[in-house]
């Protein structure tokens, strides 16, 4: 039986592992078939596949995108994506441009809040530094000695209304989709119970992506609840979305899930991997 984790992230975004450590670990963990979905970039891609060949394990390509919705940011992933396709390449080439001016703003906004230093050098630092995020910040921070832990430094510094917030300014989401759909992969709403919306607002979400082309939602993730697992089984029930799973790894110290430790899928969801080729 093959056992599935759809959602990790490696050094080629703000993972802390490899794409061949992160394969490695996998492999370990009993997962036979795992998608690395780093933020805004298929850099990782490559390499993860050479490791997961030389392990026997089935890589699915991917890529967790940010976009936007009602000046929310929200998460989707990509599954099955043809990595040379030129329309996601110049998408996601847009949206790392995008994250290094942010960085570099985030930066500038921590000098000026007090904190002495280059904070967007000392975030590169932490990062491969192609592609800078806050969690590469956070890290920063708590070896800079202003936080204990990462998310401390979310909750005073980099969420909106703390003094190194920036807002995102993503790419809509309908666009999101269509690059996805331009790929041939699969659109997906990655964790999304992590968003705080009420079940109105939820359920026009979903309408909205479920009508730009959007086929999946993550009904099993690393910060999801039985309640949680429960309630996205209801809506993909009742939109007709396939379910996928992904604990959203980020490495062995900062992940609410350790990879092979999901829960399967509730009986009655229609998995999204049902239709894939070699599986």
């Amino acid at each position: 039986m093959q056992a599935y984790d759809l959602h990790t992230h490696s050094t080629a975004s703000d993972g802390t592992l490899t794409p061949t450590h992160l394969m490695q670990r996998a492999a370990q963990a009993g997962i036979t078939a795992i998608a690395l979905t780093d933020h805004d970039t298929l850099a990782g891609l490559t390499e993860a596949q050479q490791a997961a060949h030389q392990l026997h394990l089935t890589l699915i390509p991917g890529v967790e995108i940010s976009a936007t919705w009602r000046e929310r940011t929200l998460h989707i992933v990509g599954l099955h994506i043809a990595t040379d396709n030129t329309t996601l390449q110049q998408g996601l080439a847009g949206l790392c441009a995008l994250r290094i001016q942010r960085a570099q703003c985030i930066g500038h906004l921590l000098a000026e809040a007090g904190l002495p230093g280059d904070w967007y050098a000392k975030a590169r630092a932490f990062s491969n530094g192609n592609l800078i995020g806050r969690a590469h910040f956070a890290r920063a921070l708590v070896a800079g000695g202003h936080a204990n832990s990462v998310r401390e430094v979310f909750k005073k510094f980099l969420v909106k209304g703390k003094p190194g917030y920036v807002a995102g300014g993503w790419t809509p989401l309908t666009e999101v989709v269509t690059w996805i759909n331009a790929a041939g992969g699969q659109a997906v709403i990655a964790h999304p119970a992590r968003y705080g919306l009420k079940r109105r607002l939820l359920r026009r979400l979903i309408a909205d992506f479920v009508a730009a082309g959007g086929v999946g939602i993550e009904i099993v993730a690393g910060s999801h609840s039985q309640d949680d697992i429960y309630n996205m089984t209801q809506h993909a029930r009742e939109f007709g979305l396939l379910a996928s799973v992904g604990s959203d790894y980020h490495g062995p110290n900062i992940t609410q899930c350790q990879l092979g430790q999901l829960t399967p899928l509730p009986a009655g969801c229609t998995p999204i991997w049902r239709d894939w080729p070699n599986l």
